[in-house]
């Protein structure tokens, strides 16, 4: 009961028009004359319109509404009031399912205030630690961050060594090791061990706070998407009444100009859209591809400039294991196992990522004992009776030879008794179909595509290089990508995935979020979300825009050619209104049937492959090289 009134409240227009249909139409099979109820609910409709088409005329907009009410007073005159009420249906239907699209667009980025930090604990002089409200927090305040935490507010490491997880704010997947005095950024996560850091900022402003509020004032200042129905229906609404004034004129006669009106109803305006943009948005669903709202479908149409981040879009988003490198007489199976052993007691993600390496290739890690951790430098250990030490080859400080690392790769170097035996290399691989996503976007005609990306120049132009882009934009912070975006060429849709991008998916004019492995407030700020991990789709978003808005203008051209035809019809006279009611129709179906093509793919549209296919990362004993002293 309470749904059904907060349905009424919300949408009274709408509840009116249906509870008139559902009296009305038993009243009439009953024998019972529902005419002037149904007439009066209509002219009702009318007069409301009427003022509505008022104000929007005097703040300068046309639309929809002026033939309409043409409509719906026209067959009310000629006794078709079933027809009335139908238009009072479309018209009603469709301003609901807008205005509820609309709250969609505008929910809450509960995503981004989920992973917020809430309480910072406070270090006192004393030593003892009191937990204070993150709004509290004040600059030079020495806090403690446990592991796991997220860094409350901007701040300098106090502690000597720390490693932080900061792909959420600036896309670099690989965690940053930090050493005292180093600045450590708001919504970063701490590593393994509790740190100590000095507050530099309070948390309004701090980089995640800052994220937040670009979020929001980008999604406050888009502009309202003008609806198709709309651009259409004032030319559309001139040819009706000049060919029903004409005909008025000619004839003397005041029926005909009802006979004219009656097939010119924005039936065909107000069907063929909606009904195509749900096709279109329904197969969009069923390819993984939430598309939010209509608006969406027409913007994507018109895209000009794809802009794209890398880490977690172009490549697979953590590092992974990508290559050896190993001593004579090692075999890598053999090299990965004795690392897998001790860095199984680690929690840093590079440790994680050797782990499920060999978990993959289904080796038998061996049992590790006496394990210890110097944070951010490496794990050692004691495996079949030989001591491993896994980390970098500063910290292990053994003579070796190994070829430099490519850019954004790093190594983990492995020694056995002080000997080094050789290293895993480790890379946020790119996925297998980023380089046809890119091709296909370019088939589709969009002029520009570049990447936006808080990744040092070197990495960022390697993973362009590889791909076929272009035009590089790197080292950036959220505000310079939405900057970026405000300054390129417009309509522009932006891909990512992390926290860091939600202000420029919200800012551009389509964002799309690669929801599948990333944050809910990308998801949340954008206006498409893939919920596959596979990137390829977001082309086939734009596809599935252009494909949707190909159909409903065809739609609309066969509604609106049909219905200009019949109002020649009528205006001979030859045709009665009840006759020109039953021939609209036949149109409003033609309609309908051709707007759900939207629903089947266009001919020259690239077909989704198979998406575990391609994105399987490369195996990595595909990338294996054997070192070999002098």
């Amino acid at each position: 009961m309470n749904r059904v009134i907060d349905f009424f409240r919300q949408y009274p227009e709408l509840a009116a028009t249906l509870v008139v249909g559902v009296t009305a139409i038993p009243l009439h099979f009953a024998g019972v004359s529902v005419q002037w109820y149904v007439s009066a609910f209509a002219l009702v409709m009318a007069a409301i319109l009427s003022w509505d088409m008022v104000k929007d005329i005097m703040g300068g907009a046309w639309g929809v509404d002026l033939l309409a009410i043409t409509a719906i007073v026209s067959t009310v005159a000629v006794g078709e009031y079933w027809a009335a009420l139908i238009v009072c249906l479309m018209l009603s239907g469709g301003e609901s399912l807008e205005d509820f699209a609309a709250e969609r667009a505008r929910s809450q980025l509960t995503g981004l205030l989920e992973g917020a930090p809430t309480v910072a604990h406070r270090l006192k002089e004393d030593e003892s630690i009191v937990d204070i409200p993150v709004e509290e927090v004040q600059v030079g305040d020495v806090l403690v961050v446990r592991p796991g935490e997220v860094v409350p507010v901007d701040s300098v490491l106090q502690s000597e060594h720390a490693t932080t997880e900061e792909s959420s704010l600036t896309g670099e997947p690989l965690p940053v090791e930090h050493s005292r005095g180093d600045r450590v950024l708001s919504g970063g996560v701490n590593g393994a061990d509790a740190m100590v850091v000095k507050a530099t900022a309070c948390a309004a402003d701090s980089q995640y706070q800052q994220i937040i509020s670009l979020v929001r004032q980008a999604q406050e200042s888009q502009a309202p998407v003008v609806r198709l129905a709309d651009r259409v229906a004032v030319p559309f609404t001139l040819v009706a009444f000049v060919i029903a004034g004409i005909a008025w004129w000619i004839s003397g006669d005041p029926v005909r100009l009802a006979q004219v009106l009656v097939v010119a109803t924005p039936c065909p305006l107000l069907l063929a859209a909606p009904v195509a943009f749900l096709a279109g948005m329904n197969r969009a669903a069923k390819e993984g591809i939430i598309i939010k709202d209509s608006g969406t479908l027409e913007k994507l149409s018109r895209i000009r400039t794809v802009a794209m981040d890398k880490t977690g879009t172009l490549t697979i988003g953590h590092p992974m294991l990508v290559g050896t490198v190993t001593a004579e007489g090692v075999d890598d199976d053999e090299l990965l196992e004795l690392a897998a052993a001790v860095e199984m007691f680690s929690a840093h993600p590079l440790a994680s990522a050797v782990v499920s390496a060999a978990r993959q290739r289904r080796l038998l890690i061996p049992h590790a004992f006496g394990v210890t951790e110097e944070a951010g430098r490496g794990v050692t250990g004691t495996v079949h009776d030989q001591q491993i030490h896994v980390g970098s080859d500063r910290w292990l400080a053994i003579e070796h030879r190994m070829p430099n690392a490519e850019p954004g790769q790093i190594h983990i170097h492995v020694a056995r008794n002080s000997e080094w035996i050789g290293a895993l290399i480790m890379e946020d691989s790119l996925r297998a179909d980023a380089q046809a996503t890119v091709d296909a976007m370019r088939s589709m005609d969009v002029e520009r595509i570049m990447m936006i990306t808080g990744d040092a120049e070197v990495t960022a132009t390697d993973v362009a290089r590889r791909v076929g882009i272009d035009e590089i934009h790197h080292s950036l912070l959220p505000a310079q990508k939405v900057e970026t975006i405000r300054h390129t060429t417009h309509p522009v849709a932006a891909i990512g995935d992390g926290v860091n991008d939600a202000p420029v998916l919200a800012t551009a004019d389509v964002g799309i979020a690669m929801g599948a492995r990333g944050s809910s407030a990308a998801s949340e700020s954008a206006d498409v979300v893939i919920m596959l991990d596979d990137i390829f789709r977001a082309s086939r978003a734009i596809a599935v825009g252009k494909r949707t808005m190909s159909v409903a203008m065809q739609a609309i051209g066969i509604g609106v050619g049909l219905s200009i035809v019949l109002m020649f019809v009528g205006a001979t006279g030859i045709m009665p209104a009840v006759v020109g009611a039953f021939m609209q129709e036949i149109i409003d179906l033609a309609c309908i049937l051709w707007a759900l093509l939207a629903a089947r793919p266009g001919t020259h549209e690239v077909p989704l492959r198979g998406v575990a296919e391609r994105s399987q990362a490369p195996h990595p004993e595909s990338n294996v090289v054997e070192y070999t002293p002098a």
